[in-house]
């Protein structure tokens, strides 16, 4: 059998409507990993909708439990030599609340609705739709080369990334050795457009805290205390201020990177990303001057105030608050110094005056970024180019986080990730939908790429 009999098998799977009824059987999970009340889902989407697949697949299947609280894992291996290489991938199956009420009329989040290009659904771009997507490419390379794939192959399942992966990290300590791999493949996130296929090496780190501003035990009067008495939400906007500048510049520049790599500025230049090139028109002259849209997005740290309190915003009353709280997040790219994020901030804040602004420290997720010039990243970028009529878009990190770092970090592997999603997609949101286009040329992308593994030298 050959490479275009695989590829000839996924699109006829497509084509009859069997990818369809896959997805739809997934999408009525209601794997909603941040309420309790769907706990039982998580452990049912991998005992009755995944293992049963892997097991037909000639994977043996490991169900284990959470090391903390939260949804259990799947770990299926595969091996048929230990000479050739091995490949660890990773999927989600739970997904964010469905927000029902919030859905356009006739629509449900917990049902697959095709409408046009636009397939509906609770998960469908996140995470259902995209590791169904490659499971399906699996299965026709495995079909096309009589059962074998040339490769070794291990899949991790979780049911807890919506919830911020509880237990991800000690759970790939604790099986490194069950996990061992030669390289990571996976998909999450979306593409850079619709129209190009993307491949991603990292992700941007993310770190989130709150600054408060906590004056007295109560409000007092404004006419009887304004003057002389200090107002929280005065100060902790003017300390705000001392971060981040009104055009989104940060201004302590303790918490930037150095520099950018000569080989991530080349491939961000190969993105071509110009105001209009996301979807919606970018705000030119927002963030960092001196770099493009592009390096901006992909290539240096944002400071984000996600939310910012004080008083009462619905019913606001003649009095000085006591207090004021801003919750912030800074988005941040390999070589800053995250690790002293507080220590940084509260240097900064102190030389500016504002000794009395607490920091509360929230969480962290490292940055990470494999080099673009590593073998693994020309292999992939070979296969997909081979497999695709358009132009292959390289991201050295994607604009968002992943918990990449347990996979880079933890378990020491260069990882490669191709999205099959899209930025219009409303991940999260009411509306999330996958686009058919997208589906097929993932299905085509993958599928080579699976049988392009199986051909590759072992070195």
């Amino acid at each position: 059998m050959t490479k275009q009999a695989a590829l000839a098998g996924v699109r006829q799977y497509l084509d009859a409507g069997h990818f369809e009824q896959d997805l739809r059987r997934r999408v009525a999970f209601r794997s909603d990993s941040q309420d309790p009340a769907h706990a039982d889902e998580l452990p049912r989407y991998l005992l009755e909708e995944i293992q049963p697949l892997l097991q037909r697949l000639g994977f043996d299947c490991h169900m284990l439990a959470n090391p903390e609280a939260g949804g259990p894992f799947l770990i299926a291996t595969r091996l048929e030599d230990p000479a050739l290489h091995t490949v660890l991938s990773y999927g989600h199956g739970d997904v964010v609340p469905g927000y029902a009420e919030q859905w356009r009329a006739g629509l449900n989040p917990w049902q697959l609705t095709l409408e046009g290009e636009r397939w509906y659904g609770r998960g469908t771009a996140d995470n259902k739709g995209q590791h169904s997507i490659n499971l399906t490419a699996l299965e026709q390379v495995l079909k096309a080369r009589d059962g074998r794939l040339g490769f070794n192959l291990k899949l991790l399942f979780e049911m807890g990334e919506e919830a911020g992966s509880p237990g991800l990290r000690q759970l790939c300590q604790e099986q490194r050795e069950l996990l061992r791999a030669d390289v990571f493949i996976a998909s999450d996130g979306p593409r850079l457009n619709q129209a190009r296929p993307t491949l991603f090496l990292g992700s941007r780190g993310s770190a989130q805290f709150r600054l408060e501003v906590n004056t007295r035990d109560k409000g007092l009067h404004s006419g009887n205390w304004g003057g002389v008495m200090s107002n929280p939400g005065v100060v902790l906007a003017n300390a705000l201020a001392s971060l981040v500048d009104q055009n989104g510049r940060i201004r302590c520049r303790e918490l930037l990177p150095a520099n950018i790599p000569d080989n991530v500025r080349a491939a961000i230049a190969d993105l071509e990303i110009q105001r209009e090139s996301l979807g919606r028109p970018l705000d030119e002259h927002w963030g960092e001057p001196g770099l493009t849209l592009g390096e901006r997005l992909f290539a240096w740290n944002t400071l984000e105030i996600l939310a910012f309190s004080t008083g009462n915003p619905q019913k606001p009353v003649n009095a000085i608050p006591p207090r004021a709280v801003a919750f912030c997040q800074l988005r941040f790219v390999l070589g800053t110094p995250w690790q002293q994020l507080e220590s940084l901030l509260r240097a900064h804040l102190d030389r500016e005056g504002f000794s009395q602004v607490e920091i509360v420290m929230e969480r962290c997720s490292p940055a990470t970024r494999l080099d673009p010039d590593n073998p693994w990243v020309r292999f992939a970028k070979t296969s997909i180019a081979g497999s695709s009529a358009q132009r292959l878009a390289l991201l050295p990190n994607l604009a968002g986080t992943l918990p990449n770092d347990i996979f880079a970090e933890v378990l020491g592997l260069p990882t490669l990730w191709i999205p099959h999603s899209y930025p219009g997609c409303s991940q999260h949101a009411p509306d999330e939908h996958l686009l058919l286009p997208v589906i097929r040329e993932g299905l085509e992308i993958m599928t080579a790429l699976f049988w392009d593994l199986g051909d590759l030298p072992r070195t």
